[in-house]
């Protein structure tokens, strides 16, 4: 599954609000059109967006009509602007964003900064999927042998351009034969687990039940969740993590129910600037994604909606964090600035 793919001058994605009824793939040379992308979750999962913004950085780099160097930087920088301006939560776009203004600030000629960004995109890209396998591998040895796993959300290749965080662990344990089952959580607002999670977990032959979110406690005090793994878009130096809403919600039924509650994320997604979640910026989304379904409405017309996109789990009740180098036990201040 290659949700971004580099095409040598324009970028290929598929669009992941079609799925799981259509596959279809946009194909741009825009980057007004990548940004437009990520802000209507077509292409979503922090590492996802971290790399289709590196792509489109550098779309917009070769687009930049000049040879005056400062004129470049300017209408690069309004290039960035625009890629920042899509998603507040994943850190992962911010970290991308960081590395692609340092490689065009190290000077040279205009021709030099497009390669350059061009050979660090890719870089990117490539660190994220080779990340995702090792991550996969280690927070398989976590999985016990005929494990029934619960996930919310989508943390599989789709989200990540590899194998996927929570999904690349479950995806190991089947492959190492452990035997492993998944109840999937539908995930609202816009039913990622039911359209995504669900979709990815069949291709690949692996057992999966979906759910509705509010069922997730009734399985865990009926002693049939063996444990948790969801994904992050963020995590604080302390250990705090933030996911799409309604994770905190299971963080918490999985404490109080005595099964282990695992994050799965590569270091990308680790912001040891944040000393805790409160400090995490929370996307509030449109209402309809709530009152909507595909066009349908499900609500009286003026209803007040609150749509945040994420919530925050405190590290209290994050039994582990599992990363590309290695896993993080609590307290998570020193074991992730270790890492």
């Amino acid at each position: 599954m290659e949700p971004v793919e580099w095409l040598g001058n324009r970028l290929k994605m598929i669009d992941q609000s079609k799925l799981p009824g259509e596959e279809l793939y946009l194909t741009t040379e825009d980057y007004r059109e990548v940004a437009r992308c990520i802000k209507e979750l077509r292409v979503r999962g922090a590492p996802t967006i971290g790399v289709a913004a590196a792509y489109g950085i550098t779309l917009g780099a070769q687009g930049i009509r000049t040879e005056n160097r400062d004129e470049f930087l300017t209408k690069l920088s309004q290039v960035v602007e625009t890629m920042a301006s899509t998603r507040p939560t994943a850190v992962n776009l911010f970290k991308t964003i960081e590395r692609m203004e340092a490689i065009a600030k190290k000077g040279g000629s205009i021709r030099e900064i497009k390669e350059r960004l061009l050979s660090e995109a890719i870089r990117i890209h490539t660190e994220e999927r080779d990340s995702t396998r090792q991550l996969g591998e280690f927070g398989a040895a976590l999985i016990p042998n005929r494990a029934t796993i619960l996930t919310h959300c989508n943390a599989g290749p789709l989200a990540t351009c590899g194998y996927g965080t929570a999904l690349g662990v479950i995806h190991f344990a089947a492959e190492q034969g452990k035997g492993v089952s998944v109840f999937a959580d539908e995930t609202r607002p816009l039913l990622q687990g039911a359209r995504l999670t669900v979709w990815e977990l069949m291709r690949d032959n692996i057992p999966v039940t979906l759910i509705t979110d509010s069922m997730a406690g009734c399985l865990m005090h009926q002693n049939r969740i063996d444990c948790v793994v969801v994904g992050a878009d963020r995590i604080a130096a302390n250990g705090d993590v933030a996911n799409k809403i309604g994770t905190y919600m299971v963080a918490v039924l999985a404490k109080e129910n005595h099964v282990p509650f695992y994050v799965a994320a590569p270091t990308s997604t680790i912001d040891l600037s944040l000393s805790s979640g409160a400090e995490i910026p929370i996307e509030e989304r449109d209402p309809l994604e709530v009152t909507c379904l595909q066009g349908v409405s499900l609500a009286p017309e003026g209803v007040r909606v609150f749509n945040p996109a994420f919530d925050v789990t405190s590290c209290y009740y994050v039994s582990a964090i599992i990363t590309e180098k290695g896993v993080a036990y609590p307290p998570y201040r020193s074991s992730l600035r270790e890492l």
